[in-house]
């Protein structure tokens, strides 16, 4: 009970606290604080936008304009700031694009907000009129809808659609990416399904450095970016087998000591263990199999009878890894060490392992069967930063591929749908009462952020005004 009652709160508080009071204290100071972010994302708005290099504090440097990834790396502290930050989460997760829209309009509302406040509104009222605003955009949006894509399964009609969401981060190669997007997801598309959903996991990015981006390519099947183990480097129309396990001989629970009196001893000692795990993988190999997928170790005397019997060997770190080739290859992981039925086993119309680039990579490609559940597209770049860039670049395209099979309308891009809102909420704000109308009035200005920096980004690029952003993003 040290507490100095003359001190007051200075005596509460450790050193280094700060306190503000009334209007011009607290609410401006956090106003303040997430306008600072919002001014700092908003110039990475777009295909022209500019990277930010930022280093961690694990001195690693990453190099984008990817608000999100910004965001992630800035370790924010300030309370105000932060909720600007999972606002911007939450829409990476829900939409995996237009974080930077929630950052930059959420600053021009708190912008305007602050001229309100010192015009004498209480923040009452400044939340009250951004409510009603809020729910009149809603109401407008489904009559300013100019394209609804009919069927996700066209391919011209989806490259027409997420084309822009692949421009904002990667200008001048949209249309190779959009193209490798929009084949990779249609090629997992579950088939004979009226309204089909796409499932994220199901396109996969394997990044390969070296070479240029112009390489990237696209595979019905899985990249694996490891070699295969023996001397079998390629087979064709395989029926393969997943073991869930390592692939060695099983070894008693309990310790002993084995004493060997002479050297017959010795050499007749692993005679037993090696007949019988010969035995085992001669029956798998008398099934037809051609191919072996390990989840775990395989010991020296297993790779030899493998090799021995002609079996192209993998060895899998990752259980997701192993999840996602069963899924290609419609097989089960096994958890026996032993001959699989032929409902175990799956099939692949080509398993090799190529050299790209200096990097040995397994490739299991489903040729002939047109139906596959996972597509890979491979990534090709001279630098592991701009590999990152285009990961990311496809990762809101096969996004939007996703959310356009959930709603399928679309408004018109490069800020003319913010032109609009802005023109119909002020004639909305002179037909209301009351001190909300003054809100309503800022709150359709604080739409002017887009276009203005819109008017900023395509200012050479007269071809992109006519790009299209998805509908559900607001």
């Amino acid at each position: 009970m040290a507490l100095n009652q003359a001190a007051g709160l200075q005596g509460m508080l450790k050193d280094g606290h700060k306190t503000f009071d009334g209007v011009q204290g607290a609410v401006l100071k956090n106003i303040e604080a997430a306008r600072a972010i919002a001014a700092m994302m908003q110039t990475s708005m777009g295909p022209n936008g500019m990277n930010k290099l930022v280093i961690n504090h694990l001195e690693k440097i990453i190099v984008s304009s990817d608000c999100t990834t910004i965001l992630k790396e800035l370790e924010i502290q300030h309370p105000a700031a932060k909720l600007l930050e999972l606002a911007a989460e939450s829409q990476e997760k829900e939409f995996g694009d237009n974080s930077n829209f929630v950052i930059s309009f959420a600053g021009e509302l708190l912008k305007h907000a602050e001229d309100l406040i010192r015009d004498g509104l209480h923040t009452a009222e400044i939340v009250s009129g951004y409510q009603r605003a809020f729910q009149k955009v809603l109401e407008m949006l489904p009559s300013l809808v100019v394209k609804t894509v009919q069927d996700v399964r066209n391919r011209d009609e989806m490259i027409g659609a997420i084309k822009s969401v692949i421009a904002t981060k990667q200008y001048g190669y949209e249309d190779l990416f959009t193209g490798l997007v929009v084949d990779a997801a249609i090629t997992t598309l579950p088939p004979n399904r009226a309204k089909p959903k796409l499932n994220m996991d199901s396109v996969r990015i394997a990044k390969l450095r070296g070479g240029s981006i112009p390489q990237s390519t696209m595979l019905k099947g899985v990249v694996v970016l490891r070699p295969a183990e023996g001397i079998i480097k390629k087979v064709t129309n395989a029926k393969v087998c997943v073991f869930g396990s390592g692939i060695e001989a099983s070894q008693a629970e309990a310790k002993s000591t084995v004493l060997l009196k002479n050297a017959d001893e010795l050499l007749n000692y692993n005679k037993s263990e090696e007949r019988n795990l010969e035995a085992i993988i001669k029956s798998i190999a008398d099934t037809g199999v051609k191919m072996v997928v390990s989840h775990g170790s395989i010991s020296e005397m297993a790779m030899h009878f493998l090799d021995k019997f002609g079996l192209m060997v993998l060895k899998i770190q990752s259980k997701f890894e192993l999840r996602r080739i069963c899924l290609a290859l419609g097989a089960t992981a096994l958890v026996r060490l032993g001959a699989p039925t032929p409902e175990e086993m799956g099939e692949c119309s080509l398993v090799e392992v190529r050299e790209i680039a200096g990097r040995k990579i397994t490739v299991f490609e489903q040729r002939e069967s047109e139906d596959t559940c996972i597509a890979t597209i491979i990534c090709r770049a001279a630098t592991e930063h701009v590999l990152n860039d285009v990961e990311r670049s496809i990762d809101d395209g096969i996004f939007a591929f996703k959310t356009l099979c959930v709603e399928p309308r679309l408004l018109p891009g490069a800020g003319a749908i913010e032109l609009e809102l802005n023109k119909r909420l002020k004639e909305f704000a002179n037909s209301v009462l009351g001190m909300d109308q003054y809100a309503i009035n800022k709150f359709a200005e604080a739409f002017d952020v887009i276009p203005v920096r819109c008017s900023l980004i395509y200012r050479d690029n007269a071809s992109y005004e006519r790009s299209w952003l998805r509908c559900n993003v607001f």
